[in-house]
């Protein structure tokens, strides 16, 4: 086959041979049985965090919990946070409270109906409005993920690095061209982004039973591992955490991250963090009022050593367990608080932490 040549026919078959694999292969998941575009947009913003297995639970919990955007507007921050704990980018959870406010006090809880419109919303980028444009209200625009950039790239053989702006406008309007011959906006968007995600994978795609095998470029020139092309990630980024946490008459200290970093508005324990990874508790710099409630205390057992990666961070830390005596003075450093343990279990906290006090205190 001439593949070069086929390409205006593959451009005309392609999306209703994948609405019609959709049909077959698609997986039954609660955010397509309904065209609430509350809903919608829920498990958009869910599924950009974690793989649909993972995500699932939380937009359970979610709906469960938020029933409606008016529901959700006016949920208490720190109960949605504690929700999405797990999920990471905790930026997007504190959007998407924002935006439901938006939605519901200034647009009589009418939610967005256009791409463009929808654009307009705090926390609501192109791939988001399409997916919402089209699954909630029909709208012929078309969604580009990661998903979408490989099948086009593989079945177009576009080698042009999928991190770059020219390459997004080349993969924009190869999409927006072939939504066209779509029967169902909706269907095909799903269609395409279902079958990058379990048969066109990163990694072993199931090329022998592709209903599109002898229209792509990939699969004909033996370039399915090489495409799409993208540049390498950066380094990611070692970070070095000692945490002190002080136990006074069963309760510990913990308190709100409010600077501008990772698990803002999440709490943890007091924390200084180092250059030197081997950095052990009597070579830390710790201010004198810390230094006063160390040396008042017991450091119970051995330090505990955790990780946490994050998208380009690793967070290597190191927990050391205080308990002070019943005559140490009640007042704590650097917005420290008291929290017995029912307390804890409501607050919003890092998965680093949760994972720590889960051990324990099992």
């Amino acid at each position: 086959m001439n593949w070069l040549s086929d390409l205006n026919n593959i451009e005309t078959t392609f999306a209703p041979i994948l609405e019609q694999w959709y049909s077959v292969h698609k997986r039954d998941l609660p955010w397509r049985h309904t065209r609430d575009p509350y809903r919608i947009w829920l498990s958009e913003v869910i599924l950009q965090q974690t793989r649909v297995a993972q995500g699932k639970p939380y937009y359970e919990r979610f709906v469960d919990a938020y029933e409606t955007i008016a529901d959700l507007a006016r949920a208490d921050e720190r109960e949605l946070l504690r929700l999405w704990q797990g999920l990471g980018y905790y930026s997007r959870a504190r959007n998407l409270h924002q935006t439901a406010r938006y939605v519901t006090l200034q647009l009589d809880g009418k939610f967005p109906s256009t791409y463009h419109d929808l654009l307009k919303m705090k926390g609501i980028g192109a791939y988001t409005a399409a997916a919402i444009a089209s699954f909630a209200f029909g709208e012929r625009v078309s969604v580009v993920d990661g998903n979408v950039y490989r099948v086009l790239a593989r079945v177009f053989g576009i080698e042009e690095d999928i991190t770059t702006t020219n390459a997004k406008k080349t993969f924009a309007a190869l999409a927006t061209r072939l939504i066209q011959s779509a029967n169902d906006p909706a269907t095909y968007n799903q269609a395409i982004m279902e079958f990058g995600a379990i048969h066109c994978t990163p990694v072993a795609p199931d090329c022998l039973l592709c209903p599109l095998q002898q229209g792509c470029v990939a699969y004909l020139t033996g370039r399915q591992h090489r495409l799409p092309v993208k540049s390498k990630k950066a380094p990611v980024r070692e970070r070095f955490f000692t945490y002190l946490i002080f136990r006074k008459n069963g309760k510990l200290a913990l308190r709100e991250r409010t600077a501008r970093d990772v698990w803002q508005n999440l709490h943890d324990f007091y924390l200084l963090e180092t250059e030197d990874a081997k950095a052990m508790l009597p070579d830390l710099p710790l201010p004198e009022e810390v230094k006063d409630l160390v040396q008042r205390g017991v450091v119970t057992g051995l330090p505990v050593e955790s990780v946490q990666l994050l998208s380009h961070q690793r967070i290597r830390a190191r927990f050391y367990l205080i308990d002070l005596p019943e005559a140490a003075i009640d007042s704590l450093p650097t917005d420290l608080q008291w929290y017995d343990m029912e307390e804890i279990s409501h607050l919003p906290k890092p998965v680093l932490i949760t994972n720590y006090l889960e051990n324990l205190f099992g």
